[in-house]
Parts: C-alpha cells; sequence; structure tokens
C-alpha cells in the first residue's frame, strides 16, 4: 500500500499567525498553492492551517479587509494531522469522514503536506487499488487455510493461524468496501468442521 510519505508535498510552506490576511494571499499566489500551514509558538503548541477557501469564505465573501485581518482571527487550530506511514487509502478515508481536503504530515515534527490533489498523483490510485489487491490476497489466504487445515486438521492450532489471517483480510477488505459481513470465512469453516477451534480457544492459546 502507498504511504502518504510518497506522495505528501515537501518542503511544507508556513505562516505566521500574527501574519495579515493579506500577506497569506500574496504568500499563497506566490508559490501557487491553496493551503499554508501556520506555525506553532513553541513545542507544546498545536499547528494551525490555512486555506484559500478560508479565505474567500470568511473574507472575501463579507466584503473584509484583508490587510486588516489576520491569520489567527479565520485558520484551524488545532487541525487534523496525519503520519507519513499511514496508508493513502486511510488518510483518503479519514479526509471523506472528516470533510477535510488537506492536512500537515507530522511525526514529532513538520514533514510535508498531503493534499486531495496529492492523493490523486498517485498511479496505484489507477493502477494498484486497495480493493483488488486486498481480494487478490483474501482468495489466496483462502486457499491456503484449506490446505494447511487438510494437512494438519481442523482443530489444529496451524488451521487456526491461518483462519485468522483470512479472517483479517476479510474484515479489512469490507472496511474498505463500507460493507457489512453477516458470516466470516472462518465461521462458516467451522460450522462445516465443528473440531475447528473457535476465536476464543485460539486467542487463549497464543497467549498462553
Amino acid at each position: 500500500m502507498a504511504k502518504v510519505s510518497d506522495v505528501m508535498t515537501s518542503p511544507v510552506i508556513t505562516i505566521r499567525a500574527a501574519a495579515t490576511i493579506a500577506d497569506a494571499i500574496q504568500r499563497m499566489l506566490n508559490h501557487s498553492i491553496h493551503t499554508l500551514i501556520v506555525d506553532r509558538q513553541h513545542a507544546q503548541d498545536a499547528y494551525g492551517i490555512l486555506t484559500n477557501l478560508d479565505i474567500v469564505n470568511q473574507v472575501v465573501a463579507f466584503g473584509r479587509d484583508p490587510k486588516r485581518m489576520r491569520v489567527f482571527e479565520i485558520m484551524t487550530k488545532p487541525c487534523i494531522v496525519v503520519n507519513p506511514d499511514l496508508g493513502l487509502e486511510y488518510a483518503a478515508r479519514l479526509f471523506q469522514n472528516t470533510g477535510i481536503h488537506a492536512a500537515p504530515v507530522i511525526q514529532s515534527e513538520l514533514l510535508g503536506l498531503l493534499s486531495t490533489t496529492d492523493i490523486l498523483k498517485h498511479e496505484a490510485i489507477l493502477n494498484r487499488p486497495r480493493e483488488a489487491l486486498l481480494t487478490a490476497q483474501l482468495e489466496a489466504a483462502k486457499d491456503k487455510a484449506e490446505k494447511i487445515c487438510h494437512q494438519f486438521g481442523p482443530g489444529s492450532l496451524q488451521c487456526a493461524e491461518t483462519w485468522a489471517r483470512v479472517e483479517a483480510l476479510e474484515t479489512e477488505l469490507a472496511h474498505q468496501q463500507a460493507k457489512t459481513i453477516d458470516k466470516t470465512a472462518y465461521e462458516l469453516f467451522r460450522e462445516e468442521n465443528p473440531a475447528a477451534l473457535n476465536p476464543d480457544e485460539y486467542d487463549a492459546w497464543c497467549s498462553g
């Protein structure tokens, strides 16, 4: 899976909270960008974010003077941040869930900026969609589980381990597709094979 760090924009253009909106507009125009990250005041402070939509909706739409307004008056702080190691699809889901279009990428320090445009630029979105990858992995895991269970028996730990992998992939794919699961593949397997370990027995065995 592609990660946030693979597509983020770096370095990040920042601005002071005390800067005027006019300064922010000029900085956006100079760098051909739509988003500015607002600098922290100290180590325990939070980053802020200012977008061109903030300026249009809160300044231009009301005829307010951008030379007299300050960034801190309309910025969002604290803002939602993402980890550079987060999978790109999960970052996209976060954007969808929260309605944001950009977020700073932070891991101890400010590393970059992720925007919807950055996400769409990555070739994996078109050529290697996560849904297709998970589907292929799930089918391969099911085939492996059936072979392992035939070899070691349905009540074996090896059988339970391989079906646990199937179940993890199955739930991840269902979450990706925003679907529900009536019965997992392992639950269906256990209905046909009463000797198979149930999840509680498997967890207890693995935890010692």
